[in-house]
């Protein structure tokens, strides 16, 4: 006995499965640039790029405390929000490696961007069924210039680990929502399969409440989907097995405030800027101005050229058309009824897909108004761009209409069969996809320029290492920025508590540390070449002849106390 499939209406923005798409070139073409991507950044971590930093060095010592079973820190060290599940990931490699490294922290950060670059390919194909358009995000996602390859990279947390699971959710949640019960699909045999995606979907969603609230309005996006598409299925097994494996992800937040007392969320808010006060003028230009080109990988390191700003206008109108075509489209499509499939392997239903790019589109909307209405966009606008970087995740469904545009237009430009204002509008449509690709290149070729100077600078840091072991120092004062650089860099032979500029106490993110450095005999001072804290010191050393004896090495001045 056959089953008939009914043919579902679709919106004229719709996904279409292409015929002789496949596999073939597109296929290879694909795979090669999944290659590049991962290779790329391969080569940047050989050649230690991007710079580490202290921040990053302190998720290293979670892990190396992991690694070694003398702690297992919930929190970044030193504050109570921010989870370590990048700690964790580094720990087993910590224990098979034998010690730390900076490779080795960055290997699973590596392995978290391929996961990331397949997922978003899936998702595209699933929103869309045109492979040409998932080349053409995988070749975007692929490149990546100073300020992506810093939150894809650096082991900091949080960012490395954000867009992989936000792309996750959303492809669990159209999976869930195309192949719910009722529909003839090849998932209709396998319930275990289905109850695994519905577990999946809520392990990550807890998991991301701990490891960064960041990612939360596609959380609250991709949830809405499943909401819309399976509230029946909801009310039983799946639901409550979606909410017991939220809580096991969130667990370690859960347990730690439970046992505080504290609450979190008031972490997070102090960290977002709340305590501080920025002008609207300096909020706005930093959210919607800057923000836009720095985040999503339009700019050259730590800065955007005027001309680099343009991605800054196309973006409110790309989601203003993003929005109203996936929003067309779902009020176009009826809804499915129960036995109806979807046709081929990456098409699913129209309305599913259409409410899927909707939720995208209002999850980047929120990510970009709460970025801007934050002081962080107005006092620290370059660096705290990075908090912009779950927008990508979005980008299928931001340019899926101009895609669309442009690929009706070459269809039809071969036939003869267009208009003045379609050929307009066709010819807008092909130069912003290829400004955008041009302009990420752009970037990424920049940030590839400085990567011999960074090379440089961490060589410069290990001959630092080297040299304090032979000198026989284990104990040091220095700045905020190399202290816990420095403790990580030589595996705790070296440990560092953390001077201002007026060589009072700092912030140090491991107490310990202070503790032992101030049990220390003599602790010896270590300062950037050049800097304030060098400055100071050197003072003292005139004002006090025979105090310290100073070695010199390229790039940093050692003080030893005599």
């Amino acid at each position: 006995m056959t089953v008939g499939v009914r043919e579902q209406p679709r919106g004229a923005d719709s996904p279409r499965p292409r015929p002789g798409a496949r596999s073939g070139l597109v296929g290879w073409l694909t795979g090669l640039v999944v290659l590049a991507g991962v290779g790329y950044r391969l080569w940047l971590l050989l050649h230690a790029a991007p710079p580490t930093n202290s921040d990053e060095a302190t998720m290293g010592l979670a892990a190396l405390h992991i690694a070694r079973g003398e702690d297992f820190p919930v929190w970044f060290y030193g504050q109570q929000y921010m989870g370590t599940l990048e700690a964790y990931l580094a720990a087993p490699v910590f224990a098979l490696a034998g010690g730390p490294s900076l490779l080795g922290l960055r290997l699973p950060t590596l392995a978290l961007y391929a996961l990331f670059l397949l997922l978003a390919w899936r998702l595209t194909l699933r929103l869309t069924g045109d492979r040409w358009f998932g080349l053409l995000m995988v070749a975007l996602l692929a490149l990546g210039s100073d300020r992506i390859v810093k939150n894809q990279l650096i082991a900091g947390g949080g960012y490395p680990e954000m867009n992989t699971a936000g792309a996750a959710l959303a492809v669990l949640a159209v999976d869930l929502a195309t192949g719910r019960p009722g529909r003839r699909t090849a998932e209709a045999g396998r319930p275990g399969w289905r109850l695994a995606r519905w577990a999946a979907w809520g392990f990550l969603a807890g998991l991301m409440l701990w490891v960064d609230p960041l990612v939360l309005p596609y959380v609250a996006a991709t949830g809405a989907v499943l909401v819309g598409f399976c509230r029946r299925e909801l009310w039983g097994a799946a639901g409550a097995l979606l909410g017991a494996a939220a809580v096991l992800g969130a667990a370690p937040l859960l347990l730690h405030s439970l046992l505080t007392g504290r609450n979190p969320l008031h972490a997070v808010l102090a960290a977002s800027g709340t305590n501080a006060s920025a002008g609207w003028p300096d909020r706005l230009h930093g959210g919607l101005v800057l923000g836009p080109g720095l985040g999503m990988g339009f700019c050259a390191p730590g800065q955007c050229a005027t001309w680099q700003l343009w991605w800054a206008l196309a973006l409110p109108l790309l989601l203003a058309i993003a929005a109203a075509t996936a929003w067309r489209a779902l009020r176009a499509c009826e809804p499915d009824p129960a036995g109806s499939a979807a046709v081929g392997n990456d098409a699913v239903s129209p309305r599913v897909a259409a409410a899927a790019r909707l939720a995208l589109v209002l999850a980047a909307v929120a990510t970009l108004g709460a970025y801007t209405v934050s002081s962080s966009a107005g006092l620290t606008p370059v660096e705290s761009s990075r908090y912009l970087s779950c927008l990508l995740i979005s980008l299928p469904a931001l340019l899926w209409p101009v895609w669309t545009v442009a690929r009706h237009g070459l269809r039809r430009a071969a036939t003869g069969r267009h208009g003045v204002g379609s050929t307009l509008a066709r010819s807008v449509a092909v130069v912003m996809l290829a400004a955008t690709l041009g302009t990420a290149a752009h970037a990424t070729w920049r940030a590839a320029e400085t990567v011999p100077a960074t090379r440089d600078a961490e060589a410069r840091h290990t001959e630092l290492v080297s040299t304090l072991r032979q000198l026989g120092v284990r104990h040091v004062h220095a700045g905020y920025w190399t202290c816990n650089r420095l403790t990580f860099a030589s595996a705790e032979q070296v440990v560092c508590a953390v001077v201002d500029d007026t060589l009072r106490p700092g912030f140090d993110r491991y107490p310990a540390y202070r503790r032992e450095v101030d049990s220390a005999a003599a602790p010896a001072w270590v300062a950037p070449a050049g800097s304030p804290l060098a400055e100071v010191l050197d003072e003292r050393q005139r004002a006090t002849p025979g105090s310290l004896d100073l070695v010199t090495i390229e790039g940093w001045r050692i003080y030893l106390p005599r």
